[in-house]
This record gives structure tokens, C-alpha cells and sequence, in this order.
């Protein structure tokens, strides 16, 4: 993994007695998974082992997250908000984030990005009657259906793109979308490996740009 680049001059830390408030977030899917404070040292352990690390406000020492359940949260990125007094995080996380088993702290919905939401309700709709919704149709009929839709939306897309007609593009792409995720579910796959398969890329891409 590469060094990570954070300029902590101006973070305000008497602010809140030492203490800044860390949103963490899936810099994959974009969901917020919890919400952590750091100290001047957890911040520094955080940089320097790209482990997040936090100051425990209950154990009163530094506690990094998963150091007992293994579900730890690989550093990409650290960010400071307007008034230099919370930080974004931004992780991968290995394995789910809340102690109680959950991906995120906060309900299912209220955290996710929307696609992740339409992704949920796509997957419902799996072995459902096939008279009850389209999407429930498109299962029912199976893998050369949906790769045929999705092969039609594709086309339309490119069409709608060639005749420089925006809004049809967002609508053609829109359709692309929604059948590109019945596929993936149909195929056991989901956009989360596509993205992390263009993190993989991206990062191998910026480590040849480098020469590392």
C-alpha cells in the first residue's frame, strides 16, 4: 500500500479536550460504517500502520478496531472537515464493522448509498413469483435472458450517446444499471467486487505511473 498523505496542521484539538470525532466510511460502497474518536497518538498509529486506531473513551488507551475480533479497517484515506475539527475516514473494512455483526453501526438503508439499497430489494425479489415483479420475471427466466438484456440496454446506451440525446442516455443508462446488477445477483456477484476490482486496477495502474 502506498503512504498515505494527511497534513494534520490546523486540526483543532483542544476543541474537544484532545478528542476529534472519525467518521469511517466503505471507500468502496460509500456506506458509513461507525463513528470513532482520535487523540494526537491514534491518529499517528493510524498513519503509520494504516490499521485505523482509536482512543478508547470506555478503556481510556488506544484501541485499534479489531485488534480482538480481527475485523480491522485498512486505511486509504484521512481527511479533515471545514473547521479542522473531525476527521472522514475512509477504509476498507475486513469483515463487518459493528460488534454486534452488522456492516455498519447505523440501520440498514439509513447508511447505504441508494444503489446498495436498490441492490437489496433487486436480491428480494429473487425466487419470488414471477407474476409479482419484472425483476422476479427476469430471475425466473434466467441467465441467457438477463445477459440478452443487458446486451439490448448496452446498445440503446451507445445509441442514445452516438445521437448526442442526454436524457435518453440517462434513461438508456439507467436501464443498463439496473440489469447489469440483476445479472451480477444471478451470477453470485454483486457491484462491490466491480469495485473492488477497479480499486485493484487503479491502484496497480498509479504504482507503474510511479515506478514503484
Amino acid at each position: 500500500m502506498t503512504d498515505i498523505k494527511f497534513d494534520s496542521t490546523g486540526v483543532d484539538w483542544d476543541k474537544q479536550q484532545g478528542l476529534i470525532p472519525a467518521v469511517v466510511q466503505n471507500h468502496l460502497t460509500g456506506k458509513v460504517l461507525m463513528l470513532g474518536y482520535m487523540d494526537q497518538a491514534a491518529l499517528e498509529k493510524t498513519l503509520a500502520t494504516k490499521q485505523v486506531t482509536f482512543f478508547s473513551r470506555s478503556k481510556q488507551r488506544l484501541w485499534t478496531k479489531g485488534e480482538t475480533s480481527g475485523n480491522t479497517l485498512d486505511l486509504i484515506s484521512i481527511d479533515k472537515d471545514c473547521d479542522n475539527d473531525s476527521f472522514l475516514v475512509q477504509v476498507i473494512p475486513n469483515g463487518p464493522t459493528c460488534h454486534t455483526g452488522t456492516e455498519s453501526c447505523w440501520k440498514d438503508g439509513n447508511a447505504h448509498p441508494f444503489i446498495d439499497n436498490l441492490t437489496k430489494l433487486i436480491i428480494s425479489r429473487k425466487g419470488q413469483s414471477a407474476d409479482s415483479s419484472y425483476t422476479a420475471s427476469l430471475f425466473e427466466r434466467g441467465t441467457k435472458r438477463i445477459a440478452q438484456k443487458v446486451g439490448e440496454e448496452g446498445l440503446e446506451t451507445a445509441l442514445a450517446a452516438a445521437t448526442h440525446d442526454k436524457e435518453e442516455l440517462v434513461n438508456e443508462a439507467s436501464d443498463l444499471m439496473y440489469h447489469l446488477i440483476v445479472l451480477l445477483e444471478d451470477q453470485g456477484l454483486s457491484m462491490a467486487d466491480i469495485n473492488q476490482n477497479l480499486l485493484e486496477r487503479h491502484t496497480k495502474a498509479s504504482k507503474s505511473a510511479t515506478g514503484q
